[in-house]
């Protein structure tokens, strides 16, 4: 019976740390039905706790992990102890992959597998304990389930019992999450001493470059790897950020006199087993970050690390979602390198410098804060808790990226505009991929084939890699069996069951070609690009340019569905990864909603130009002519036409600048409330004085009738505008009784006179309120500047008897008198002074 292999094991359980934990971990289930099981990688909790839970409890116990590899092992190894096959006592179910049996008592699952049977079920009929294990690794689903089990037990089965199992310090964060008085049982590791060495890049290596991590990196890695085998006894254990990665560096270990493995959770199972079991020889196992936490590779006494990981981020603006190299965190490093230390001594071979590791963060982000979250925004929507914040969440999500999401899902018309769930969005959610996919799935079936449907949908959910990015070739090649074609076709089978029966059709005409591309528009419509008139670039619906790599089939082609594309700091255009050809008929029908038509009006190359046009998104389809466009239209233009092109466009009258430079004038000298009226404070103001003769242009011809004049008085102050002729005079009474210009152009107004016409002047007036003399240029007969002063009683005393000693031989018919100050003015000439 199941519970007597369960009680035989517990009574004699291998010698790992976790024994001397499960009695407190037991006892708090008893007086809480929760608990915090905080223990290092290696101390044996994924294999220990399982059973301690199953003898408390009648019911199933569902173990989550992060990663379906993981899951397969951890019930394979539990079985094991169990003398059982897996399905039996012991089961697992992970997307495409299910053996569990009437009699399994534990039952390990994916964390997106038991998400699902939430939301089916929320009251999890038959499961008496769940036990979350890594939930340090802060993936999204792991952090949502964690959120949603609480509300479970809050609100309809507070017999559940709840574990969560961390390897990391923020237990006592964790248990705050599950309420109530939540216990935390420490479990101390016992992992042997680990000695560190660094490698740093040689001189002039460069870790990565524009195309992604760089072959003399690559080069690095594999030789510290043959460093380690000469250097070290047992098995290692290398770490690198992905598939491509573990492929390249595989391959550059031809000849080692090891068994040479990669593990990542494309491969098929029997190769996943290959690089977990032991053999006869040594092995090298070349891992992505599947084997971080959740994973036991045994036999490791080595391990290298690369230092890198990849992991989700996405431009909300441009709509980029998909996976970025970054460095590892030192938490992430410590747990790498313990892997060494699980059997004894070990040795950690770093792939760069001990100064850089001073410098990593400390822990990595969680998922919610740099992924994706429109499946996350559609799960919540589903659960009935639109609002995240009602969550018992970890993190809460950046708003921007909820808003991102809950836009996307609106367009997919799986929330309504509060962000609650449609019946359209409860049928995408049961489907188990991405809500875009999922769309994809269900809207393709009917048009392309439901088995062709999921099989395009299941090779983007993969992550199937496309020659050259040609999706069309990556279909035929996992069709003929080649890399990744195990999960694919697991992945198909388990979406083509998903479909509900009326989506079930066939579409046998429909090429392959037209297929692919349909499919990928219905999931990306944002993505749908067209190519650039007379340029090999791209212009996606979502507004992106994309370039396809050189020497793609896909180049030039004019219509494309791209589906994954990223685009790195400081260069414009995205890259396209993977796409499939496209006609404009089917862009349309996929992107329907994208679809609209309007009246652009537009201010270029100094004129307003109105056409109606009928885009796809980002993309102009057709336009033409209008001839009478709406004036709330043209004013807008010409608004920004000002803005970009300047003031100088508005026919400036003689009157409407003086006006503008005493104002200015009285600015700079008074300040407020006299207004600043430089170009940009008029430009950013255009809407308080030129609005109303903006509203009543219908074309640039009409700029030049604009009253600029009128429109400037707009802005002067009231009641001190009553004021401004004293303030600023337009113009000068002179002692000659000539009424003179005011400039008021400089920094300084200025009064430009003949030197006769202010004899007898002692003082020139002071403007703004007697704040700003008057700068006096002071002209000789002909008009020519003779002086300038500020200070007319100091230049008769000191400056005058040299201009009048350089000036009377020049014009003797003019007075040039001794005494100026005493001297009566004159406009024109007069008997000579002595």
């Amino acid at each position: 019976m199941p519970a007597d292999r369960i009680q035989r094991l517990l009574a004699e359980p291998p010698d790992l740390p976790v024994r001397t934990g499960l009695a407190e971990i037991t006892a708090a289930l008893d007086a809480t039905g929760t608990v915090v099981v905080q223990a290092p990688p290696g101390t044996g909790k994924t294999t220990l706790v399982p059973p301690a839970v199953a003898a408390l409890v009648n019911g199933r116990v569902v173990v989550t992990q992060p990663r379906r590899i993981a899951a397969r092992a951890a019930a394979r190894r539990l079985a094991q102890l169990l003398g059982e096959p897996v399905g039996e006592t012991v089961g697992y179910s992970v997307r495409g992959d299910r053996k569990v049996g009437a009699r399994t008592r534990i039952e390990i699952v994916t964390t997106g597998v038991l998400l699902r049977r939430l939301q089916r079920d929320p009251e999890l009929p038959g499961i008496a304990a769940v036990i979350l294990d890594e939930v340090h690794e802060r993936q999204l689903d792991a952090d949502l389930t964690l959120a949603m089990l609480v509300d479970v037990r809050a609100n309809l089965r507070p017999d559940l019992l709840l574990v969560a199992m961390s390897a990391t310090v923020e237990a006592e964060r964790t248990a705050a999450l599950l309420g109530g008085p939540a216990s935390v049982v420490a479990v101390p590791g016992a992992l042997h001493p680990v000695t560190e060495v660094w490698c740093p890049l040689p001189a002039g290596v460069r870790r990565s470059d524009d195309r992604g991590l760089t072959p003399r990196f690559l080069d690095h890695v594999a030789a510290c790897v043959r460093r380690a085998l000469a250097e070290q006894a047992g098995d290692v254990l290398v770490f690198l950020p992905g598939v491509g990665e573990v492929s390249a560096v595989v391959s550059r270990l031809a000849g080692v006199d090891a068994d040479v493995r990669p593990l990542h959770g494309r491969l098929p199972p029997r190769e996943q087993d290959l690089a977990l079991t032991p053999g006869d020889r040594r092995r090298v196992v070349v891992s992505t970050a599947v084997a971080e936490s959740s994973l036991t590779v045994p036999g490791v006494r080595a391990v290298v690390d690369a230092g890198l990981s990849r992991q989700p981020r996405t431009d909300h603006r441009r709509g980029l979602a998909g996976l970025v190299t970054i460095g590892v965190s030192r938490a992430a490093a410590e747990q790498r390198a313990g892997r060494a230390g699980r059997e004894g001594p070990g040795n950690v071979y770093r792939c760069w410098s001990q100064a850089e590791h001073a410098h990593l963060p400390a822990h990595p982000e969680p998922e919610i804060a740099t992924a994706d979250l429109t499946s996350f925004a559609l799960e919540i929507a589903a659960w009935g808790h639109p609002d995240p914040a009602g969550l018992a969440l970890m993190d809460q999500p950046p708003a921007v990226a909820m808003a991102a999401a809950r836009s996307t899902l609106a367009g997919l018309g799986a929330v309504t505009g509060d962000g609650l769930v449609t019946d359209r969005g409860r049928e995408i959610a049961r489907i188990a991929a991405d809500p875009r996919l999922a769309r994809a799935l269900l809207d393709g079936a009917a048009v392309v084939g439901a088995h062709r449907a999921a099989e395009i949908v299941a090779l983007l959910s993969e992550d199937v890699r496309a020659p050259g990015g040609d999706l069309v070739a990556a279909l035929r090649g996992v069709r003929r069996g080649g890399p990744g074609a195990g999960a694919w076709a697991a992945s198909v089978k388990q979406l083509q069951g998903s479909l509900p029966s009326q989506e079930i059709g066939t579409a046998e005409r429909i090429g392959d070609d037209v297929a692919v591309g349909l499919v990928v528009a219905l999931a990306h419509p944002d993505r749908i690009a067209r190519l650039r008139p007379g340029g090999t670039a791209y212009l996606m619906t979502s507004g992106t340019g994309a370039v396809v790599a050189a020497g793609s089939s896909l180049a030039g082609l004019p219509w494309l569905a791209i589906a994954d594309a990223d685009r790195r700091p400081g260069v414009r255009d995205a890259t396209v990864r993977s796409a499939a050809p496209l006609g404009e008929d089917l862009a349309l029908e996929a992107a329907t909603a994208l679809w609209h038509e309007s009246e652009e009006v537009a201010w270029s190359d100094g004129r307003v130009v109105a056409r109606r046009v009928v885009a796809l998104g980002a993309i102009e389809l057709s336009s033409v002519t209008v001839t009478d466009p709406p004036p709330h239209l043209v004013a807008a233009a010409v608004r920004e036409g000002l803005r970009q092109d300047g003031l100088s466009l508005l026919p400036w009258s003689e009157p409407a600048t003086a006006l503008r430079t005493r104002m200015a004038f009285l600015h700079r000298a008074l300040g407020d409330p006299w207004p600043e009226v430089s170009d940009k404070a008029l430009a950013a103001g255009i809407e308080t004085w030129l609005g109303p003769e903006l509203a009543r242009i219908r074309g640039t011809r009409d700029l030049r009738r604009i009253d600029v004049l009128t429109a400037l008085r707009r802005l002067l102050p009231w009641p001190e505008a009553g004021r401004l002729d004293e303030l600023a005079p337009e113009r000068v009474r002179v002692p000659s009784g000539s009424s003179v210009r005011v400039d008021y152009d400089g920094d300084q107004p200025v009064l430009a006179v003949r030197i006769q016409e202010v004899f007898g002047w002692t003082a020139a007036p002071a403007l703004a309120d007697g704040r700003v003399p008057l700068l006096l240029h002071l002209l000789s007969p002909a008009r020519r500047p003779a002086a300038v002063t500020a200070d007319l009683a100091s230049f008769w005393a000191t400056g005058y008897p040299q201009v009048r000693s350089e000036l009377r031989g020049r014009y003797p018919k003019h007075a040039w008198p001794e005494d100026p100050a005493a001297e009566p003015p004159t406009r024109g000439v007069r008997r000579p002074g002595r």
